[in-house]
């Protein structure tokens, strides 16, 4: 595909309006490009854009958010691509989400294991300091 078979009422964006829109620099969509979770038509040297890329990079950065790795949402988007009524690609998802929750429960109890141990350190801890404060300034 060119840049000529670009509708012309179609939206095209340069990497750097990508970049400053969704707060992100330049070098992380090259990656994503890299990645091959963009594919934007190329005029010389300069990368042109369009609206499916804009979506496919708000996409990325949601699922980024939400913990899934680049892997999982390549994966995702390419069910989509094989797929546009998009029964598999929602059933993936559900999965994925399912793990991931599973995952930040998980991560859940892991950390309240360590609060309940830090708390316990720290009283200790104070326990201790009170002691060596009363011994060192008797009364």
């Amino acid at each position: 595909m060119t840049a000529q078979m670009i509708e012309k009422d179609d939206k095209t964006y340069s990497i750097s309006e990508l970049a400053k829109e969704f707060d992100i620099t330049t070098r992380s969509i090259r990656f994503y490009e890299d990645q091959g979770l963009l594919t934007p038509l190329r005029q010389g040297q300069t990368r042109i854009y369009s609206r499916r890329d804009r979506v496919r990079l708000k996409l990325i950065l949601r699922g980024k958010r939400l913990g899934f790795s680049l892997s999982e949402t390549g994966q995702l988007f390419e069910l989509y691509d094989a797929d546009k009524s998009s029964v598999t690609q929602l059933s993936t998802m559900l999965k994925l989400i399912e793990h991931k929750k599973a995952e930040l429960h998980q991560q859940m109890d892991d950390i309240k294991v360590v609060l309940m141990e830090l708390v316990t350190v720290e009283k200790r801890c104070r326990e201790t300091l009170e002691q060596a404060k009363q011994v060192k300034e008797p009364n």
